[in-house]
């Protein structure tokens, strides 16, 4: 069992949201607990009027309220290490926690970046975290699917 979270800062639910949930219930059946938590917060929404600096501050602050120290953690950023798919999942594989982040619109600090043991880039696109949350969970479940020689990568 593999316990995977995400976090994301986000206004509101969406109809990402939907498609997320499929592919979270299709890496149940691999054994995978994932979930998508939103920390959008007053905190996050007075840095957003703010400016880019501060905004990121605020991401920072509300992504360290969570962090957990026993989770293998993933930052995803434009400027993270490019990787495919089944790099991807070697990054999954053997870890019993992992928790992403993605960041506001403004995107992440540097200082928070260093904190997780890795940074990934989903493209060398800049995603809205609607688009972004979808492609992760599709690559979740791709991973898994490479890691238990499941033919959906195929």
């Amino acid at each position: 069992m593999i316990k995977i979270v995400v976090y994301y800062i986000a206004k509101s639910k969406d109809l990402s949201d939907s498609l997320c949930e499929e592919f979270v219930a299709l890496s149940a059946g691999f054994g995978v607990k994932m979930e998508f938590v939103n920390l959008f917060s007053k905190v996050i929404k007075e840095g957003q009027k703010q400016d880019a600096k501060e905004a990121q501050k605020s991401y920072t602050k509300e992504f360290l309220r969570v962090f957990k120290p026993q989770a293998y953690k993933i930052a995803l950023s434009p400027n993270g290490k490019s990787v495919d798919s089944a790099e991807f999942g070697k990054k999954l594989e053997g870890k019993s926690e992992v928790a992403f982040f993605i960041g506001g619109a403004y995107g992440l600090e540097e200082a928070f970046l260093q904190q997780c043991q890795s940074v990934l880039s989903l493209s060398h696109l800049t995603f809205s975290h609607k688009v972004a949350k979808v492609v992760l969970s599709e690559q979740i479940y791709r991973a898994f699917c490479l890691i238990n020689n499941h033919p959906y990568h195929k």
